[in-house]
C-alpha cells in the first residue's frame, strides 16, 4: 500500500526543498521516514529502462514547460485566414432578416457566411447509429433556432481582430417563439430511455416490508467541460484534400464527423492533434465551428483558423447536461437495505438524444437484490449536452451515496457500517463475479489515514471555534472499457526507439506510458525512445476517454514490442556473422540495448551491430489487438464508431474508492471550506503510479468544484448563459484546495485487461461531491441534495 499526500500551498511554500525533490511527480511524498523508505524501490526500480510501474520523467514534460509543445491552434500556415462565429441571442423562433452588408463591407473581410448563402454542411451520422458526431445540428443551414447561442453565422477576414469587429457589425432579427427553457417547464416532454431501465426482483414489494425508508430528490446543474485550450481548428482544403490541426480526444472520430459533414471519403481527411490542453470529454468529437471552418476552407480555397471565444464555448457544444433525480431506499433495523426505487432524467436538446444516465451506479455498489429504475430525457432549447468527466457515474453516485448517508442516520449507525454491512460480493446488476474489488481494503485504509474512528455521530458535534467541523464519506466506480487498436515500433539502426500510435494524450500521460511499455518488454533506456500520437496516418486507435486508452494502447504497444523482440531474435540467431548465430532463441534476452545469451552475458549483439549487419536502415514492425481476420479497411471503419467498445464478458471489471472528507463550516456566514481529502483507489496495476496519482487528485480536485461552486445560471427569459466566462462560472483554485491524500490498494487485475490496469482518470470524481455533500450535513445538521452547495441554502 502507498499513501502519499499533496501539501497545502502554505505547506509546499514553507518545504521549498522537499518539493523539489517530488517536482517531477507534481507530489510530495508525506513527511515520515517509512512512507519515504517505501516509495524509493518504485523510483528506483529498472532506472535506465523505466518500464511500467516505475516514474520516468514526462515524454512531454519539458516540451510543454518550455513552451515548443505546439497545439492545434498555434500551428503556422501560409495564407490563412480567420473566421469567427455569430451566435444567436434567443432560443426559440427564427431569423427574419439578417443584415451583413456593414460587416463584408468592413476592412479585411474576405466572406460572410449564413444561412442566406450557406455553406453546404451535411448532417453526420450519430455515435447512437454507429457515427462519431455526438450532435447532428448542421450550422447556418436554415433559418431556425433551437438554443440561444447557436452558431449562425460566420465572417472571414484577413486578420482575426478584423473578423472580430465585422462580426459586430451583423444585426439580426428574429420571430421569437415560446422555449423551454427548463426540463421542468410547461410542454417539456419526457422519454423514457429503455435501455437505462433496471428491473431487479420486486422492489414495490419488498419497500412495504422494510421498516426503515428515506424518499429524497437530488439534482446537480448544468455544468461546463473549460478545459484551459480553447476550441480553436485550422482547416486547410487541398487538392480536394482537408487537413484539420483540432484539439481532439478521438483523432479517428474526428475524421469520420468531418467527411460526413464534408460529403468526402474518411481517407481524404486528416487530422493532427498531437497535444490536447484538456478536455474533460468536450473534445471528443468536434463541434460546429469545425464544420464552419471545413467548409469556408474549402469555399475560399485557403486555410482558415476558428477560435471559439470563452463564452462561445457555454454554448457551441454542449457540457454535463443537468440531472434531476428521486430516490427511494428501504431497510431493516439491522441495516439490510432490502430494495431501491429510483427515477431520473436529464435535459437535451430537440434534435438529439443524450443520456446522462442517473442510474448508472444505483444497482452495482451494494448488495441490493430489489430494484427498479428509469432514466429519461426531456428535449427543451439547450444545446445538446455531452460527456463530462465520469458522465453518468457522477450524478448517479452522488444522489446513491448521499441516500446511504441519510439512511445511516436513520438507522444511527455509521455510515461506512452500512456500507459494509451491504458490501456486493458479486455484481447483482449483472449477475457476474468481480474480475477484482478491492473496496474493503480502499475502506479500511482510507478510514485509518483519515482517522475516520474519531468521528462522533451526531450533526454539529464536531466544532473549531466559531466553524462547525463535518467528516463525511462516499464510495465511488468506474467500468473497464476496452477497445481495439494498433501500435508501430520502428527501431533505427542508431538505436533509437519509435512508438507510433494515433492516440491522444490529452495531457493524462500517453507519451510517458506508451515509452515505459516498449522499454518494459526491449529494455531500452527511455532517453533513446520517442512517442509519435495523435494524428489519423499513425496507427489505428480509439478515443481518449472513459478512462480505457492507457489500457488499450499499452496492450497494442506491448504485443508490438513483444513481436519486435522475437524478430530481434531471429535476425540473431539466423543471420551470418552474428555472435549468436545458432544459439537457441530461449536462450535469449534483451538488455542494455543487445540481444545477449542468458546464461553467457559476453556473448552478445547490439542492436544497432545486428540491424548493420542485415543491412536495414530500421526496423518496422506493426501490430494490432482487433480480432484475426480483420481487413485493414475494416479496422479503420470500426475505430470510427464507439460500437468496438466492450466490457469483459465473464467477468464485471470496475475501479473502485473510497472518499473522505473533512470541511469547516463558519456557523455564522455559511461559507464551506474543505480542510482535507482522503481517497483510497483500486485502479487495479498503475503502469505509472505518479500520473495515477495525478489523475485521481484532478478529479477530486473537480469534483469539489462540482460540489460547492460549478452551476450553469441560466436566464429564464432567453435561455442565455449569463455566468459564461472563467470570472462567473466559478471552479477551485489554489488556494481552495486543501492537503490530499492518496492510497493505491489496487492489485494487478488481468481478467480487466491485458496489462492488469483499470481505469484511473474518471474515477477520482465519482461520489465526491456526494462525500462533501455529507460531510457538510455532519458539520451544520442541513442537507443539501441540489448542487452546489453554497451559503445560501445553509443559512
Amino acid at each position: 500500500m502507498k499513501n502519499f499526500t499533496d501539501k497545502t500551498r502554505r505547506n509546499l511554500l514553507k518545504a521549498t526543498a522537499a518539493v523539489s525533490v517530488a517536482a517531477a511527480g507534481g507530489l510530495q511524498v508525506k513527511n515520515t521516514h517509512a512512507a519515504q523508505q517505501k516509495q524509493a524501490p518504485d523510483c528506483a526500480q529498472n532506472h535506465s529502462q523505466h518500464g511500467l510501474g516505475a516514474v520516468p520523467q514526462r515524454k512531454d514534460g519539458t516540451l510543454k514547460v518550455s513552451g515548443h509543445a505546439k497545439y492545434a491552434a498555434e500551428y503556422q500556415v501560409d495564407n490563412l485566414l480567420y473566421g469567427v462565429v455569430v451566435q444567436s441571442t434567443i432560443s426559440s423562433g427564427r431569423m427574419t432578416g439578417m443584415d451583413t452588408q456593414a460587416a463584408r463591407n468592413a476592412e479585411g473581410v474576405v466572406a460572410v457566411y449564413s444561412h442566406l448563402n450557406s455553406l453546404k454542411i451535411n448532417k453526420p451520422k450519430a455515435i447512437a447509429e454507429g457515427g462519431a458526431a455526438q450532435s447532428t445540428y448542421t450550422p447556418i443551414q436554415n433559418d431556425r433556432i433551437i438554443h440561444n447561442g447557436q452558431n449562425i453565422a460566420l465572417v472571414v477576414a484577413h486578420t482575426f481582430e478584423q473578423a472580430t469587429y465585422a462580426a459586430s457589425l451583423i444585426r439580426v432579427e428574429y420571430a421569437e417563439t415560446p422555449a423551454l427553457i427548463f426540463p421542468e417547464d410547461n410542454g417539456a416532454t419526457p422519454q423514457d430511455q429503455s435501455s437505462l431501465t433496471i428491473t431487479l426482483g420486486d422492489a414495490k414489494q419488498a419497500m412495504e416490508t422494510a421498516e426503515v425508508r428515506i424518499s429524497q430528490k437530488y439534482a446537480t446543474p448544468r455544468e461546463y467541460n473549460q478545459p484551459m485550450e480553447p476550441h480553436a481548428c485550422i482547416a486547410h482544403w487541398q487538392d480536394d484534400r482537408l487537413t484539420v490541426w483540432e484539439p481532439s480526444q478521438w483523432v479517428s472520430g474526428a475524421r469520420k464527423e468531418i467527411a460526413d459533414w464534408m460529403g468526402i471519403e474518411s481517407q481524404n481527411v486528416e487530422i493532427i492533434s498531437p497535444y490536447v490542453g484538456g478536455g474533460f470529454g468536450s473534445k471528443a468529437s468536434p463541434a460546429t465551428h469545425v464544420a464552419l471552418a471545413c467548409a469556408a476552407s474549402r469555399e475560399l480555397k485557403r486555410p482558415v483558423k476558428v477560435c471559439l471565444t470563452r463564452p462561445q464555448t457555454f454554448t457551441g457544444f454542449g457540457g454535463r447536461a443537468s440531472t434531476h433525480q428521486s430516490l427511494e431506499m428501504g431497510a431493516t433495523r439491522e441495516g439490510k437495505i432490502l430494495a431501491i426505487i429510483h427515477d431520473g432524467y436529464n435535459e437535451t436538446s430537440l434534435d438529439d438524444v443524450f443520456a446522462e444516465g442517473t442510474n448508472h451506479v444505483t444497482a452495482r455498489m451494494y448488495s441490493i437484490e430489489n430494484i427498479t429504475s428509469h432514466h429519461r430525457v426531456v428535449p427543451i432549447n439547450t444545446v445538446t449536452p455531452g460527456w463530462m468527466r465520469a458522465p453518468g457515474e457522477n450524478p448517479s453516485a452522488f444522489s446513491l451515496e448521499v441516500a446511504m448517508d441519510e439512511m445511516a442516520y436513520e438507522l444511527n449507525m455509521d455510515p461506512l457500517t452500512l456500507r459494509l454491512k451491504n458490501w456486493a460480493a458479486h455484481d447483482y446488476q449483472m449477475k457476474k463475479p468481480w474480475s477484482s474489488r478491492q473496496l474493503k481494503e480502499a475502506y479500511q485504509k482510507g478510514a485509518e489515514a483519515f482517522g475516520w474512528s474519531k468521528r462522533s455521530m451526531a450533526p454539529r458535534s464536531m466544532r473549531q471555534g466559531r466553524e462547525l467541523i463535518g467528516w463525511g464519506m462516499a464510495s465511488g466506480t468506474y467500468p473497464v472499457s476496452r477497445q481495439p487498436a494498433e501500435a508501430e515500433l520502428v527501431l533505427q539502426s542508431n538505436g533509437q526507439l519509435t512508438v507510433k500510435s494515433a492516440g491522444a494524450d490529452i495531457g493524462t500521460g500517453t507519451y510517458t506510458i506508451l515509452a515505459q511499455t516498449a522499454a518494459d518488454v526491449l529494455k531500452i533506456p527511455q532517453d533513446r525512445i520517442s512517442v509519435a500520437l495523435g494524428d489519423t496516418r499513425l496507427p489505428l486507435a480509439g478515443v481518449a476517454g472513459g478512462s480505457q486508452l492507457a489500457g488499450n494502447l499499452t496492450a497494442a504497444v506491448f504485443k508490438t514490442a513483444v513481436a519486435l523482440r522475437e524478430r530481434l531474435f531471429t535476425l540473431a540467431t539466423e543471420t551470418q556473422g552474428s555472435p549468436l548465430h545458432g544459439t537457441p532463441r530461449d536462450k535469449l534476452v534483451i538488455t542494455d540495448n543487445a540481444v545477449i545469451m542468458s546464461m553467457r552475458p559476453n556473448r552478445k549483439v547490439t542492436l544497432e551491430q545486428l540491424l548493420q549487419l542485415v543491412g536495414l536502415p530500421a526496423l518496422n514492425i506493426t501490430a494490432n489487438t482487433f480480432e484475426k481476420d480483420v481487413s485493414a479497411e475494416e479496422r479503420k471503419k470500426l475505430i470510427s464508431t464507439l460500437s468496438t467498445i466492450t466490457q469483459p464478458e465473464d467477468v464485471s471489471a470496475h475501479s473502485w474508492s473510497a472518499l473522505f472528507v473533512e470541511v469547516a463550516v463558519d456557523e455564522d456566514f455559511g461559507t464551506v471550506r474543505v480542510k482535507r481529502l482522503v481517497g483510497a483507489f483500486d485502479s487495479g496495476r498503475l503502469y505509472n503510479p505518479t500520473l495515477a496519482r495525478s489523475q485521481w487528485i484532478g478529479g477530486m480536485v473537480m469534483g469539489m468544484s462540482q460540489a460547492l461552486l460549478e452551476e450553469g445560471q441560466i436566464d429564464p427569459r432567453n435561455g442565455r448563459v449569463i455566468n459564461n466566462n472563467l470570472a462567473d462560472y466559478r471552479i477551485a483554485v489554489n488556494a481552495d484546495v486543501p492537503e490530499i491524500t492518496t492510497i493505491d490498494v489496487g492489485q494487478p487485475d488481468y481478467k480487466a485487461t491485458v496489462m492488469g490496469g483499470k481505469a484511473v482518470g474518471e474515477l477520482g470524481i465519482v461520489g465526491m461531491a456526494a462525500a462533501i455533500s455529507n460531510a457538510v450535513f455532519h458539520a451544520t445538521g442541513k442537507r443539501i441534495r441540489d448542487l452546489p452547495i453554497t451559503m445560501d441554502k445553509l443559512i
